[in-house]
């Protein structure tokens, strides 16, 4: 993960916890190594203050400890956590003795020759297999109890657990193991359920002495004494869930985010439709300007935005919106097959000759003012829309999903931003003449379905650097 927060001034407390560290005794003498993390915050003005309040936390156990005072506490309940483990630990032992004391008898067999070739030896390798399979079936039960346990506050005030995020949980899915013990989801756990907010965030890597005397490589390929991001294992799977935004890329003028299908790029009308990109970054980036969105993705359209801390970046980032400088890529699964054309020609002085892997759709489209927010094709009155695209794959599906049995992979390059472009160039028989896949405005979705519809690229020249900045947001589909 790229650190959700500025590093500064976190790092600055974290180099102070370091000196503590190096006088931990029983730190010093482990041969072992400990992420830690330190997250600055401020007190919610409705607190009446602003002051200062840094956390400190340690992945996982720190010395065989889950809590320690000073440090915020695990994301479970360490007394039924105990208890659990208490309960399963007997009942896997047991299995355990069992399959090794199994194990050695046939070992023995096989070594005097008898093998497994009689009844008694096969039925012994059959009680074998199932003592073996129900020990991996009680372990994945035990880990799915223990999981259970995890309470995850977050940045809106709602406690989630794994069901409430982890895709399949409820089916016996479970993430890797570990997920939301990391310094990270500690941190912020902690900061959302004491209302404060969360400023800086800082971890780092560090070895006992015991492991660095004897020069044994630590698993993680860390190094002692450095920094490092959330990971994207475990962390990236909490962290989004817990602070509302997968965050890409953030500095002092931008920050770029992944947005989910579903959630509004801006605030709607009424208050059922405040919840969006901008009213959660705000929450996250309190020092952001009130409008910092430069433009905007549909509703039900997921992908990469990009959106202005600074009144000079949001100048800069418009202006590159509205001269069509900023390149933007779209990967969209289409509900039946598209034929590529491979029209090649000048486009009415609005492009370059187009590129040679590149078909072109140009449509003019209006919206239609009994139907909102439908837009309808219109020669007369429509503003031009301009889209390049090309086939990337096709992809069998079920008649129930599709008819033609066939979903096509397009990638789409908008070059002018009008609204419902994409969609309508997909529909309309003078463009694709295939719906997008879970269209509900020009096409059908079915129960279950989303719109398939992914901004996958963005490029564009940084506000402050004035260097070209590119970023990749794989589609989910």
């Amino acid at each position: 993960m790229f650190p959700p927060l500025p590093v500064e001034p976190a790092k600055t407390h974290a180099l102070n916890l370091i000196k503590e560290l190096e006088i931990n005794k029983e730190l010093q003498s482990c041969e072992t190594g400990f992420m830690f993390g330190v997250l600055v915050c401020r007190k919610s003005p409705s607190a009446g203050c602003s002051d200062e309040v840094v956390l400190k936390a340690f992945s996982g156990q720190f010395l065989g400890r889950w809590q320690m005072e000073g440090w915020v506490p695990p994301l479970l309940d360490v007394a039924e956590y105990d208890k659990q483990v208490a309960k399963d630990n007997d009942a896997i032992h047991s299995l355990t003795e069992e399959i090794l004391s199994l194990e050695k008898t046939l070992e023995g067999g096989s070594q005097n020759g008898t093998g497994a070739g009689n009844l008694f030896d096969s039925q012994k390798v059959d009680r074998l297999k199932k003592l073996r399979l129900l020990r991996k079936n009680l372990s994945s039960q035990s880990l799915a109890a223990i999981y259970n346990l995890y309470r995850f506050p977050c940045a809106d005030g709602v406690t989630r657990t794994f069901a409430d995020f982890y895709p399949d949980y409820n089916q016996g899915s479970l993430p890797p193991t570990g997920t939301g013990d990391c310094c990270g989801p500690k941190l912020f756990g902690a900061a959302f359920s004491q209302g404060l907010i969360p400023l800086s965030l800082a971890e780092f890597y560090y070895e006992g002495k015991g492991i660095r005397l004897n020069s044994r490589e630590n698993q993680l390929g860390r190094r002692h004494r450095e920094f490092y991001p959330p990971c994207d294992e475990k962390c990236g799977l909490v962290l989004p869930v817990m602070l509302g935004l997968e965050i890409l890329y953030q500095d002092e003028s931008i920050v770029v985010v992944n947005k989910p299908a579903g959630l509004l790029s801006v605030p709607g009308r009424g208050p059922e439709n405040q919840d969006c990109v901008v009213t959660r970054l705000q929450r996250l980036f309190p020092h952001s300007i009130a409008q910092p969105s430069v433009h905007r993705l549909d509703q039900d359209t997921s992908g990469l935005l990009v959106l202005a801390l600074t009144q000079e970046a949001h100048r800069h980032l418009s202006r590159q919106f509205m001269d069509g400088s900023v390149y933007k890529e779209y990967q969209a699964l289409l509900r039946g097959r598209v034929v590529e054309k491979k029209e090649k020609s000048f486009v009415n002085n609005s492009l370059d000759i187009l590129p040679p892997d590149l078909n072109y759709i140009e449509l003019p489209f209006r919206l239609d003012i009994e139907n909102r927010p439908r837009q309808i094709y219109d020669e007369v009155h429509g503003k031009t829309g301009i889209t390049l695209w090309k086939v990337l794959s096709y992809h069998r599906c079920e008649p129930h999903v599709c008819s033609q049995k066939v979903l096509t992979r397009v990638l789409f390059v908008p070059k002018t931003g009008r609204t419902h472009q994409l969609r309508l160039h997909a529909m309309h028989e003078k463009g694709l003449g295939v719906p997008i896949q879970g269209d509900r405005l020009y096409g059908e979705r079915l129960p279950g379905e989303r719109l398939m519809l992914h901004a996958s690229l963005l490029r564009f020249t940084h506000p402050q650097t004035k260097k070209p900045v590119e970023f990749v947001s794989s589609a989910p589909f």
